[in-house]
C-alpha cells in the first residue's frame, strides 16, 4: 500500500481543496490528511473560520481522505512520515522547496494550486458582502 501525506488548514472548504485532495490521493492507495490545529494556526498568526473539529468533521467526510491527524508545529513531519509510514509528502505548489528536507524519508511531490480560489478570498468575500 502506497500512503500519502499532506497538510494544511482546510478552512472554508472549496473545490479547489477537492481537487487538491483528490490529486494527493490519486498519488497512492491511503491519503493522511495533517490537519492544523487551532493552537498551530493562532501561532502562524491564522485563525480559522471554523474549529479544528469541525475541519476534521469536513475532511473525514470526503472519500479521497482515510485518516485526519493533528498538525500542532512545523517540526513534527518528519515524525508523522515516519509513524505512518507515509511513502509520499504532497503539498500545493506554493510550497515548491520547502520541504525537500523529507526526501530522505519519502517521495516529495508539489501539486499545482486550482488557480482563482483560496480560503482567503473566500474570507474576504464573505467580509464584504
Amino acid at each position: 500500500m502506497r500512503r500519502v501525506i499532506t497538510y494544511g488548514t482546510f478552512d472554508t472548504l472549496h473545490y479547489g481543496h477537492i481537487r487538491l485532495l483528490r490529486r494527493a490521493r490519486a498519488l497512492g492507495d491511503y491519503l493522511i490528511v495533517a490537519l492544523s490545529s487551532d493552537e498551530f494556526n493562532s501561532l502562524k498568526g491564522k485563525k480559522a473560520r471554523f474549529s479544528w473539529e469541525e475541519r476534521k468533521a469536513d475532511l473525514e467526510a470526503i472519500r479521497f481522505v482515510d485518516l485526519v491527524i493533528r498538525e500542532d508545529n512545523w517540526e513534527q513531519k518528519v515524525q508523522d512520515v515516519i509513524t505512518h509510514r507515509a511513502d509520499v509528502f504532497t503539498m500545493g505548489d506554493d510550497w515548491i522547496g520547502k520541504f525537500d528536507f523529507l526526501n530522505p524519508h519519502c517521495e516529495v511531490i508539489y501539486l499545482p494550486r486550482t488557480p482563482d480560489i483560496s480560503s482567503t478570498m473566500i474570507r474576504t468575500r464573505v467580509a464584504a458582502s
